[in-house]
């Protein structure tokens, strides 16, 4: 397959109608809405879709209550989705009941229940609960390969055959890591580095300084990736918005990598379209 087939025409016109939504929410009289909640070590994004699976609105809100894919504030997060929703509540005029969320591979042991309890504390109605990139990958629709979500403390790998996941991994290196050599390398704090690294003015200056980060998570990948034909490798996750990240990746793996436009707000909207599988009309 070429280059030029792979493409992500569906998924980059879900976000740019998204984008438009969180600035301008779309008021209808949709007899459903599904909610994703994506908690994310550096953001909390809440998607809503209307009863066609459009966009309506959005909201999200830079936090420090997850690290390393763990919630680690629970009040904080609680206090945020309901806010979140309050807000978007307020903005569509109608409650917004169903939810689904998601969390990175192989932590359903130790957080769903965190998760779970954040979400249904918040005011909602739990749904559905998966694993980021499965939740991804209903925005990418990859049949076959493997879908990358370097988030904030975490890099989730899926490996897709036949449109099915067939393995699932997360391992703890992501954007975090990028703030943490950042603020070495510049002598700032912490906080500071985070916002210098989101500015995408900075990413060209950036982008030499992060390569170790960048190819230590190649390097994860091709470990998990061995005895899979794998012939393609899509990205998502705030981190992934570094202009140049899929190149150094491509480089190291020897695989095609490429990403959406915006890969931040594929994970929320492929969880809120994933809330209809058990949601109630």
């Amino acid at each position: 397959m070429s280059k030029e087939k792979l493409t992500f025409q569906y998924c980059d016109q879900l976000v740019r109608d998204f984008e438009k939504a969180i600035e301008h929410p779309l008021v209808s009289k949709s007899s459903i809405y599904y909610t994703g909640v994506d908690l994310g070590t550096a953001c909390v994004v809440l998607a809503v879709l209307d009863e066609n699976l459009q966009p309506v609105s959005g909201a999200y809100r830079y936090a420090d209550v997850v690290r390393d894919g763990m919630v680690v504030d629970y009040i904080g997060a609680v206090n945020i989705v309901r806010d979140l929703k309050k807000e978007l509540e307020q903005k569509l005029g109608a409650e917004l009941i169903y939810a689904a969320a998601a969390i990175p591979p192989g932590t359903d042991a130790l957080d769903s229940g965190a998760v779970k309890n954040v979400v249904q504390a918040a005011g909602f109605e739990l749904t559905y609960l998966l694993d980021e990139p499965t939740a991804a990958n209903e925005v990418l629709k990859i049949e076959n390969g493997a879908v990358v979500d370097i988030g904030g403390g975490t890099t989730g790998i899926s490996i897709l055959k036949d449109g099915k996941v067939v393995y699932v991994v997360d391992e703890p290196t992501g954007g975090t890591h990028f703030s943490l050599v950042i603020s070495g390398a510049y002598k700032i704090p912490f906080a500071e580095a985070e916002k210098y690294k989101r500015d995408a003015r900075n990413h060209k200056e950036l982008l030499p300084v992060l390569k170790p980060v960048v190819e230590k998570i190649s390097s994860i990948i091709i470990q998990h990736i061995k005895g899979f034909d794998i012939k393609e490798i899509s990205l998502v996750g705030g981190t992934c918005c570094l202009d140049g990240i899929e190149e150094i990746i491509e480089k190291k793996t020897g695989i095609y990598t490429h990403k959406p436009k915006n890969p931040m707000f594929v994970t929320p909207l492929g969880i809120a379209l994933s809330c209809r599988y058990q949601g109630k009309e």
